[in-house]
């Protein structure tokens, strides 16, 4: 699903125009955002929890030339999925 197929289903389910469902979807994708540049972690009960890993600096190896270089610290999204929404997913269509 890409972008504007999420906001034209948002649109639909929830009996918005296509502009109002837009900056919702725009407002959710900030939020969480902002919330993570913040270091927070932000639960949504039942869909997941997103937060942050810190990623430590280390040496690499291009693959292509074998040559050694070093690959900076960073810090990495991270999604756990809820139990609704494992459940939802594994279920099976009859």
């Amino acid at each position: 699903m890409t972008r504007s197929e999420l906001v034209s289903a948002v649109a639909e389910q929830a009996g918005l125009t296509k502009a109002a469902a837009e900056k919702s979807v725009k407002a959710i994708i900030e939020g969480v955002t902002g919330s993570l540049k913040n270091g927070d972690k932000l639960t949504l009960v039942g869909f997941g929890t997103f937060s942050t890993t810190a990623r430590a600096a280390r040496k690499g190896q291009n693959p292509q030339t074998g040559k050694k270089i070093n690959i900076a610290a960073s810090v990495s999204p991270k999604f756990k999925a809820g139990k609704a929404l494992k459940d939802a997913v594994n279920t099976k269509k009859k």
